[in-house]
This record gives C-alpha cells, structure tokens and sequence, in this order.
C-alpha cells in the first residue's frame, strides 16, 4: 500500500469484499461477491447476543449467473452472520433482478428496485461492483465480438480512457478531443 503513513490509530472495524469472475461449463458465467465484517472488540446485538471480537457481523454473498450479453439469469444470496435474526429474509429480495441487464442504468435499477426497507444495504451494494467484475470477466469473450459501428462505450468512461487523454488518441484518433498537450 502506498499510502502515506497514517497516525497512530487502534483498529476498530474491518470490512473485506473479495470479488471473483467464472466461466461455467454451460457456457454462462457466475459473478461473486463476499462481504465480511468483524470488530475488534466484542460486539452486542439485539436481544443481548454478542459477537465476539474478529467474528462475522456480517457474512454474507451474492452469485449473479449472467449469459455473453450481461443479462442476469440467475441470482444466489446467501447471509451467513448477521446482527439480526431477520436478516437472512433480505436475500430473497434480490430476486427482482433476474432478467436485468448490466451495463448503462444497472445502478439505477439496483437502487430502484431494492432502496431503502426493499433490500438489505449490504447486500445492495455488492451489486455495483459485481458489475464491474461482470465487464471484467466477460472482457475476452466480448471484445472478439465484431465491433459495433460507432463511438466505443469505453470513451468517456473513466479517466484513462478521456477523449482528451493519450490512450484515446492512439486507440481511437478519430474520436479524440484532446489538443496533444494532455
């Protein structure tokens, strides 16, 4: 890690996220997330529980099956540790997906579809980078597809890849807006 070195500090809260991508023997892909959280000290839920300290608050995950174009066919929740006892209910609800398709207004239509008492917090933001991941795992296969005629979808998408930058230039030249001095 390359960030500068911080004050001294006692750890209070950890969060890990690990994020996988599959190619399945079917020809679909699954997506993974796993969300963990623990605490440093021992930590006291509803109706007395506790959680001892460096044990699951939180351990949950999400399985999105998506096909070459992105469309989520299948979605598995799972919610292993949780402060609550109703919490495991909340996986059901990401059900509301199935038939979506990632890519421009996923975000937009997780939030829609599960904001507020619709979804559980944790679970709905594993969604957004699954996204992400989805694009990643499928990259190969997708980017030996013919090219659609037009603007690539990746202009414009983050700072790498700005019609203004140098990576633009030399990929695309014909959708360059820089002025070579960037």
């Amino acid at each position: 890690m390359t960030l500068p070195d911080p004050e001294p500090r006692e750890a209070l809260h950890r969060r890990s996220i690990e994020l996988r991508g599959f190619r399945r023997d079917d020809g679909l892909y699954d997506v993974e997330a796993r969300l963990v959280d623990t605490k440093s000290e021992d930590f006291f839920v509803d109706g007395g529980r506790i959680v001892p300290c460096g044990e699951p608050v939180h351990d949950m995950a999400v399985r999105l099956v998506v096909d070459e174009d992105l469309l989520v066919r299948q979605i598995f929740a799972s919610t292993d540790a949780t402060p609550y006892a109703i919490c495991p209910e909340a996986a059901g609800t990401l059900q509301c997906l199935t038939g979506l398709r990632i890519g421009p207004g996923w975000s937009t239509a997780v939030r829609e579809r599960l904001a507020g008492a619709k979804g559980c917090t944790h679970l709905t933001e594993l969604l957004k980078p699954l996204a992400t991941v989805a694009y990643q795992t499928l990259w190969p296969v997708r980017s030996a597809r013919p090219a659609d005629a037009g603007r690539p979808a990746k202009i414009d998408s983050c700072f790498a890849y700005s019609s203004k930058r140098e990576l633009v230039r030399r990929r695309w030249p014909e959708y360059y807006l820089g002025t070579g001095e960037d």
